[in-house]
C-alpha cells in the first residue's frame, strides 16, 4: 500500500468537497481518498491517498475520465502536485 498527498487548486472548495467523482473513480481500484482543506489558501485543497497499486492510480489519473472528474470538480490541473511517502 502506498500513501500519496496529492494537492491542487479548485475553483469552488464546496463543490469539491461534495463530489462523488473521487469515489467514483478510485474506489473501483481499491483507493481510498481523504480531503483535506488548506486554512490559509481559501482554493487550495489535498487528498490522503491510500493506493494499493500505485501504477494503476498513475494510469487512472492520466486518463480522460480523470480529466472530466477533475473538470466536473473545478480542479485547476496545472497546479496538481503529487506527493509519496517514503
Amino acid at each position: 500500500m502506498s500513501t500519496l498527498m496529492i494537492t491542487h487548486d479548485v475553483e469552488d472548495v464546496e463543490h469539491w468537497l461534495a463530489s462523488p467523482k473521487r469515489e467514483e473513480l478510485l474506489g473501483p481500484l481499491g483507493i481510498s481518498a481523504r480531503p483535506c482543506v488548506d486554512s490559509d489558501r481559501s482554493n487550495h485543497v489535498g487528498l490522503v491517498v491510500e493506493a494499493p497499486d500505485i501504477d494503476a492510480l498513475q494510469q487512472v489519473l492520466a486518463s480522460p475520465e480523470a480529466a472530466a472528474a477533475m473538470k466536473h470538480d473545478g480542479v485547476r490541473p496545472e497546479t496538481l502536485h503529487v506527493m509519496v511517502q517514503p
